[in-house]
């Protein structure tokens, strides 16, 4: 709703309800009450203002209040009986729009619990007050209380029902006062005028606990007004339902209740609804008996129809538990399979998990093993091998996963294919059988005979090809000793090539250590910073080939042994720095040409 639309006064009540401490509001909300008197009855600026205080939560402050404590409120009572009439005025004739729902399953029923609640806080304070004009002030205001939630039934009857089986409506109507007990009776009254159908809609306890009070007050109350209006609310309901009638004719709680009317005095008042009353509660004997037989017969009908249900039950019941027991079994299986599922699920995982540990703490044993076993300086060639195997299976898994990819997408064009062919493949068949036929049955044309000229050239050709292609059979001797000849070259070739191995073995040791000597020589200090062990250690040929490898060995432990988080960013070639004290090894051993161990 847009703000322009609504009437200002609103807005400005809204507003200062908002602002204003929770003392201040009850007084602040009966502005409401000027607001809906200053605008004449039924028309549609009404319609709107009520829609406007419902759309402000007006309503819901006056619920609120209603159910604070009394002494807490300005104004007490009077206050509160005001904001009753407020809130039926405001209900009745509105219409909430999208808040329907709520509307009428919340907000209804909420305010008729508010009203009936308040009535026995009246009724509870009227008996406990000993003053006369206290006494008449809160009649007045239970009397208003009463004519507001009437006016809010009269607007809105699907409430009547929920009133008649209230528990508080109930308390008010059980009451022994005479002025309380006028009014509650008078309500009722008023209430089932409105409609009398929602009596059969409340539960049986309600209802005969409601027609006892009625009696009782009928009976036992000396005030006129009351017992006037018992017999006329006995009458409207004896009238206006047939169960009502029937149940005070038979029923046995309600016995000598035709004989007790006949007792009553007959007043000027009512004594013609009491009257009406003995007479609809006094049958002639044949309507008596005639009523006796119905109810007999349905007595009768029931009984063999519960007796029939109750058969029909039983022996169904064998066959209903033992599928009750099926279900039960097969829901338990379902169960127990689904948990040991879960389980065999959870131990996979976990057994998987345990195998990629293992198997990955065993790639790391093979690796350091592996450093430990392979020279220094085949490390980079191994690790080089390694990660090529690495990508090779990264890319076999990939290749692999592309395939059967391009598969599925070329699976129908591939079944179009495959059918296709079988297709070619039977009319090739059917073709070949036709052409297979023909042939059958065409006619003989003999064979043609060659001339003597055809002979001659024939034979000719024979005799060539026979010249030209001599047989290429081989004798015994021979093929020993070709074999012998092939045996004597191939023992030469092995020879020759574990000889030539020797050799390039030599050559690359020789060039390994010359390349190391010239790096030691690279890096070693110029004689005037020469210490006097730095010369020595150019004297051995092997004490520098061990010194290259031990650096090669500590840096590739450095690097295997170092945190993954000190490696990023490293590349292959990237050198480590070792201390001459790592560099120290045990080389006394080592022989010095021309020297004995140092």
């Amino acid at each position: 709703m847009k703000l322009t639309d609504t009437d200002p006064r609103i807005l400005s009540l809204a507003a200062e309800v908002a602002k204003s401490p929770e003392q201040s509001v009850p007084v602040i909300l009966l502005k409401l009450k000027e607001i809906i008197n200053s605008t004449p009855l039924g028309s549609s600026e009404l319609k709107k203002i009520k829609q406007d205080i419902y759309c402000y939560d007006l309503i819901q402050y006056c619920l609120l209040v209603l159910r604070q404590d009394c002494s807490r409120i300005q104004g007490g009572w009077t206050t509160i009986s005001q904001l009753t009439q407020i809130v039926s005025q405001c209900c009745v004739g509105l219409e909430p729009g999208e808040d329907a729902e709520e509307f009428y399953r919340e907000l209804l029923p909420a305010a008729t619990e508010n009203f009936l609640i308040l009535g026995k806080r009246l009724q509870a304070c009227f008996l406990n007050t000993a003053k006369g004009e206290e006494k008449d002030e809160l009649l007045h205001f239970f009397q208003i209380v009463t004519d507001s939630l009437l006016w809010l039934l009269g607007g809105h009857v699907q409430l009547i029902q929920n009133v008649l089986q209230s528990d508080h409506f109930l308390h008010l109507l059980q009451t022994d006062n005479v002025e309380i007990g006028s009014s509650v009776m008078t309500l009722l009254h008023n209430i089932l005028q409105i409609n009398s159908g929602d009596l059969l809609r409340i539960e049986g306890n309600t209802l005969h606990s409601i027609l006892d009070e009625v009696i009782s007050k009928l009976l036992s109350t000396p005030s006129l007004h009351i017992r006037s209006t018992a017999v006329t609310l006995l009458l409207l309901m004896a009238q206006s339902h047939q169960e009502i009638l029937i149940s005070l004719r038979l029923s046995a709680c309600y016995k000598g209740l035709r004989n007790l009317l006949n007792k009553q005095e007959v007043g000027t008042e009512f004594g013609q609804e009491l009257g009406q009353l003995i007479s609809v509660l006094s049958p002639t004997l044949y309507q008596e008996v005639e009523e006796q037989k119905l109810h007999q017969a349905a007595t009768l009908i029931q009984a063999y129809w519960k007796g029939f249900q109750t058969r029909k039950r039983l022996k169904k019941l064998p066959s209903a538990v033992i599928a009750l027991q099926r279900s039960f079994r097969s829901k338990r299986a379902k169960a127990l399979l689904k948990l040991n599922r879960q389980k065999e699920e959870k131990d996979l995982k976990l057994q998987l998990q345990l195998e990629r540990q293992r198997a990955m703490r065993l790639s790391r044993e093979l690796r350091l093993s592996m450093l430990e076993i392979v020279h220094p300086g085949q490390m980079q060639k191994y690790n080089q091998e390694l990660e090529e195997k690495s990508a090779l299976i990264i890319q076999k898994h990939w290749r692999g996963y592309r395939e059967r990819k391009m598969f599925q997408r070329q699976r129908p064009s591939l079944m179009e294919r495959k059918a296709a062919v079988i297709l070619q493949r039977a009319v090739l068949k059917f073709l070949a059988k036709c052409r297979k036929k023909k042939k059958l049955f065409a006619p003989w044309q003999g064979l043609q005979e060659l001339t003597d000229a055809q002979r001659v050239q024939l034979k000719q050709q024979v005799d060539d090809y026979v010249r030209r292609r001599p047989d290429s059979r081989m004798s015994d001797v021979a093929s020993r000793e070709l074999h012998a000849q092939a045996q004597e070259r191939l023992k030469h070739y092995f020879m020759s090539r574990a000889l030539e191995g020797r050799a390039q073995q030599h050559r690359e040791a020789l060039m390994a250590q010359i390349s190391t000597s010239i790096e030691q020589l690279m890096k070693a200090p110029s004689l005037k910073e020469a210490e006097g062990k730095e010369p020595e250690l150019f004297l051995s040929r092997s004490r520098p080939v061990a010194a290259k490898a031990k650096q090669a060995h500590l840096i590739t432990l450095k690097h295997t042994q170092a945190p993954w988080w000190k490696k990023l960013g490293e590349e292959p070639g990237n050198e480590i720095d070792v201390s001459k004290e790592d560099l120290t090894i045990e080389l006394e051993t080592l022989f010095i040409g021309g020297t004995k161990s140092l």
